[in-house]
């Protein structure tokens, strides 16, 4: 039985050498398949094998319904003569303080310096539906509207909802009179876009921030790819591709992925993560932060600002830490942000004997205090899917701030770092590759300050918000 072992997914095996609670399932799930029959297929359909969360049979139910419903037909919208573009977003700001509502943010503002009179609705019921009593049907936030889908009614199902979402939005389009409407991730944002663009005449643009069926695959080694979540998820994303005019995305692994999905190439359209010019200034001194955190002024540090999922793959980065302390060369982890994966981490770090400082969330504005105290910056992730397509905006904001990046070699990660010029890249869920590029770079000041000055100006000169936000006039010309 234990030679089975070998055949298990990888990212069940590495869970289960994060997490020996989930031993009992996975247990099961090598008992299925190693069972002839109908034992097998019983076992292998067991909630001990898949466990689903008591909500999964209603949301398959929900998107099987969104997959039924089709918007109101209309001819091909003239090409946008305005400069009134409206936003349809899940979360937001203030609320919410994510990367997702941060890059919204920061394009509705270089939007707005280019010109274009942007502003943003969130979903129905928001922030109402999350239990934030804030009934205000409009903020503002940096001289950017906000505007709230609102009374809000939980939906008996999901069309309906999409439905109301449209008949609100609907009284926004004729009070704001926008030229483009600018649905963003997820699948639900778009069709509601969809609807009231059919509903108005108006053109549609989808932006595709991720793959959410990838994301939900990477989290736990239950799903996988047969799953009826993961089917219709992909099925109802591709589909809201298709049926807007113009598709945004991040990068060319994500457009590459797009396309193989059957969406004409002409109208998808790249607009990377970008940061706010203020990350170009010199950082702040780290000297009283570092006391602060106990870290001694002298001390290499290698960090990272992040969401602790398993993906995320910061067991490399404590490994690798934990080889560099015992061949003599240690360097302290500072680790930024939370997750579920944190309490796993923290075990690790403290199993191995390495000096990692946890701090939790911290403020936005608090972030380039914490990159002050880097000498690296360091982007672990694992081969996985999602990891593979999606590029995050973390490392840019360090880069921005001269910090250099050491990251895994993986496609959406080779879009931002040219090797020994603008960062380095290594392999990934290699602990032993990882401690050895460590070392040469950390120990190599000189090399460092190259690097991460040549990050800077590439930054400087190709991922501004204000450049990245003008790629948006050719997709918001897309008929």
């Amino acid at each position: 039985m234990l030679k089975r072992c070998v055949y298990l997914p990888g990212l069940a095996w590495r869970q289960l050498r994060d997490d020996p609670s989930r031993a009992p399932r996975l247990a099961v799930r090598l008992l299925a398949r190693a069972a002839p029959g109908r034992a097998g297929a019983r076992l292998g359909r067991s909630r001990l094998a898949v466990p689903r969360p008591r909500a999964e049979a209603r949301e398959t139910r929900d998107l099987r319904a969104l997959l039924t419903h089709t918007h109101p037909s209309r001819p091909a919208p003239p090409a946008p003569s305005g400069t009134g573009v409206l936003q349809f977003v899940t979360n937001a700001l203030p609320v919410t303080n994510a990367g997702y509502t941060i890059r919204t943010h920061r394009i509705a503002l270089a939007q707005r310096e280019l010109g274009f009179d942007t502003q943003v609705v969130t979903r129905l019921g928001y922030p109402l539906s999350q239990g934030v009593g804030d009934e205000r049907p409009r903020v503002e936030v940096d001289g950017v509207p906000y505007h709230r889908l609102l009374p809000w009614f939980p939906a008996k199902d999901p069309v309906r909802a999409v439905e109301r979402g449209a008949d609100l939005a609907g009284r926004l389009i004729e009070e704001l009179r926008p030229s483009v409407l600018h649905a963003v991730s997820n699948h639900l944002n778009a069709a509601v876009a969809l609807e009231a663009g059919r509903r108005h005449g108006l053109p549609v643009v989808y932006e595709v921030r991720g793959f959410l069926e990838d994301s939900w695959l990477s989290r736990d080694p239950s799903h996988s790819e047969g799953d009826p979540f993961y089917r219709l998820t992909r099925e109802l994303e591709t589909r809201r591709m298709a049926e807007a005019d113009a598709v945004v995305t991040l990068g060319e692994a994500m457009r590459a992925e797009i396309v193989s999905r059957g969406i004409d190439g002409a109208k998808v359209f790249t607009v990377p993560n970008g940061v706010d010019e203020t990350f170009l200034e010199p950082l702040p001194d780290a000297a009283g932060l570092r006391a602060r955190l106990g870290i001694a002024a002298d001390a290499p540090v290698v960090g990272l600002t992040s969401s602790f999922y398993g993906y995320e793959g910061i067991d490399t980065l404590i490994d690798a830490a934990a080889l560099l302390r015992e061949r003599g060369t240690p360097v302290t982890l500072l680790l930024v942000g939370d997750g579920p994966e944190r309490g796993a981490l923290e075990r690790r770090a403290a199993a191995h004997g390495v000096h990692a400082v946890f701090t939790g969330r911290v403020p936005m504005g608090s972030v380039r205090h914490y990159h002050a105290v880097l000498d690296m910056f360091a982007v672990p992730r694992r081969s996985d899917r999602v990891c593979q397509l999606v590029t995050p905006l973390k490392p840019i904001e360090a880069m921005a701030g001269g910090i250099p990046v050491i990251a895994s070699d993986v496609k959406a990660l080779r879009e931002i770092l040219e090797p020994d010029v603008t960062g380095t890249l290594t392999v990934p869920e290699d602990p032993e590759s990882w401690a050895i590029c460590l070392a040469e770079i950390i120990y190599s000041p000189d090399q460092r300050r190259k690097i991460g000055q040549a990050a800077r100006e590439w930054v400087r000169t190709e991922r501004t918000w204000r450049a990245v936000a003008a790629r948006y006039r050719r997709a918001y010309a897309m008929r």
